[in-house]
């Protein structure tokens, strides 16, 4: 059978950590040693401790009141427990009808922000949505230049006024031309890459979403973080202070095909409670898939 994108993406993990993990089970029943190995295994792929330990407490408790302690049976209940907290409650934003949808993609320089956007603009063009791209990343030299080649793969047109400009002037440029003479359904606003601990930065996004906020009803719809997967851990810090300052409702996690760091998704979204929505599977413009809570499991543990 043909692996699907996402299991294909998840290659380095899975033969990583994982693989030992479903090692543990290659025996003819459950010890106490198997707990432990468990344990160890969880945390080594990045899954966190925390999160570790709620899978194992929860797994357990339901082998128990299910009288089921084949090893298979604690596999994949182990299998349901992490599908479970990986499932987004929320309705995702991109996909609730509206005049125009307004997204804000925010995160660190070198996670895959820029690209990240054009891959997305380019899947929901696909889709038959008319897209535009709002070109507010100001700070960073070449950031525009950047924009405007994602864009042009994707086919969609960047709204922009160069390095230095006001970033809250390009939204409000970009917001009246989605609605007047482009008639956009999807507007992606890409963002100054900052580091959490910048305020002024910061406060300039705060300033988008204020200027976005006026003149779309409920905008912005989506505050997507790009999240590098080979930060392992670490992702978890950044999007806590983003979570805090930026309000994020969704996350992108970039580059999980060069990583063996995948199980961090476990602990972001555990953690965070903020669903994964999107998943970077390679340098492509088609190598953004949206996030399934199924196919990632068996990805991992197929």
């Amino acid at each position: 059978m043909k692996k699907s994108g996402m299991r294909t993406g998840l290659a380095k993990s899975r033969l990583s950590w994982f693989s030992h993990i479903q090692q543990v089970f290659n025996s003819d029943r459950i010890t106490d040693d198997t707990w432990e190995e468990l344990e160890e295994y969880l945390i080594m792929a990045d899954v966190g401790a925390s999160t570790t330990e709620e899978l194992i407490a929860c797994t357990r408790r339901e082998i128990l009141n299910n009288s089921q302690s084949a090893p298979e049976a604690v596999y994949e209940e182990l299998k349901t427990q992490i599908r479970i907290r990986l499932e987004a409650k929320q309705a995702f934003g991109l996909e609730k009808p509206r005049l125009l949808t307004v997204a804000l993609v925010i995160g660190v320089n070198g996670a895959g922000k820029t690209t990240s956007i054009g891959k997305l603009a380019y899947m929901y063009r696909k889709r038959g949505q008319k897209v535009l791209l709002a070109a507010a990343d100001t700070f960073r030299a070449a950031a525009v230049e950047q924009l405007g080649i994602w864009g042009d793969r994707a086919g969609v047109e960047v709204i922009a006024h160069g390095q230095g400009a006001d970033p809250g002037a390009v939204v409000y440029d970009a917001i009246r031309a989605s609605q007047q003479s482009r008639q956009a359904d999807l507007l992606l606003i890409d963002t100054a890459g900052r580091l959490h601990t910048k305020f002024n930065l910061m406060q300039e996004l705060q300033k988008i979403r204020t200027v976005s906020g006026k003149l779309v009803h409920g905008a912005p719809h989506e505050v997507l973080l790009t999240l590098d997967a080979s930060t392992g851990q670490n992702a978890i810090l950044q999007a806590q202070h983003f979570t805090e300052s930026a309000g994020v409702t969704g996350i992108i996690v970039t580059k999980l095909d060069g990583t063996s760091k995948g199980g961090a998704i476990i602990g972001i979204k555990d953690s965070l409670g903020i669903p994964v929505r999107f998943v970077g599977i390679g340098e492509n413009i088609g190598d953004l898939l949206q996030f399934d809570s199924y196919e990632f499991v068996e990805g991992l543990l197929d």
